[in-house]
């Protein structure tokens, strides 16, 4: 599996994109970074768009690339896969017609550009060769990582923002992570804030990964805040795991 990273950072400034990983150019997660990096011809090779939750950083890319895909001649259809409260938000708050227009019903009712899918839990679909499974991960809305398997039995999984959480290394527990991409949002001096909006620390990282049975091969740590960004990598390092890098936008990952 090759994963090109769009963008993985924890806020946009100048170098830094919001989070968005396209695996094989066709299946994509998240959309922070997706018009701003794609030229048309590579918008238009999606099929198939996973978004872990509702904040603006992970969904803005929604809108202009249905709006990008409306004049083309062809008819061409994405579907957005997530959990129901997810797609709830994308329906009624970002596609509602107040800020932008309903692209689920454009250009016409029965075949929208936009169609959007609800995913249970725990439960696999299989797209193109791959078997995807949304777990839930703890966050300050609700919110679900993706593993994702190919035929040969290697997989990554991707959590999109989370703070601690037991239940989703207990739910997962079995499957080989062959690389884990994981945020790490604040220093070490920040859990209190860490905490309290669902995100992770260099800190609270070790002691996620201790609770991963078996552990993950590659630990991909992304999501860094980047008026941050020395810190966390100065506490990465002390904490001393070989197989821990971490990501930047631009990057190809063979998982």
């Amino acid at each position: 599996m090759e994963i090109k990273v769009l963008g993985c950072s924890g806020a946009e400034f100048p170098g830094y994109r919001p989070p968005s990983f396209l695996l094989n150019d066709k299946i994509l997660f998240d959309t922070g970074s997706l018009t701003r990096l794609l030229e048309i011809e590579g918008q238009w090779r999606i099929k198939h768009i996973f978004i872990t939750h509702s904040h603006l950083d992970h969904i803005m890319g929604i809108p202009f690339l249905a709006d990008n895909l409306i004049f083309r001649k062809k008819r061409h259809r994405v579907n957005i896969f997530s959990i129901p409260p997810v797609i709830r938000v994308i329906r009624e708050s970002l596609l509602d017609g107040s800020i932008w227009p309903d692209f689920t019903v454009i250009p016409d009712t029965h075949e929208g550009i936009l169609n959007l899918i609800e995913l249970k839990t725990g439960d696999s679909i299989k797209i193109d060769g791959y078997r995807i499974t949304p777990y839930p991960v703890q966050h300050s809305v609700p919110a679900t990582g993706y593993l994702v398997e190919d035929k040969k039995k290697r997989r990554f999984f991707y959590t999109g923002d989370t703070g601690p959480t037991d239940n989703t290394w207990i739910k997962m527990e079995g499957n080989q992570v062959h690389s884990l991409l994981i945020e790490v949002s604040f220093p070490n001096r920040m859990e209190e804030i860490a905490l309290r909006t669902g995100h992770l620390t260099p800190r609270l990282l070790k002691k996620e990964l201790l609770k991963m049975k078996p552990q993950p091969e590659k630990i991909l740590v992304i999501h860094i805040k980047p008026q941050y960004f020395e810190t966390i990598q100065s506490e990465l390092r002390k904490l001393n795991i070989k197989n821990l890098r971490l990501l930047k936008d631009d990057q190809t990952i063979q998982v």
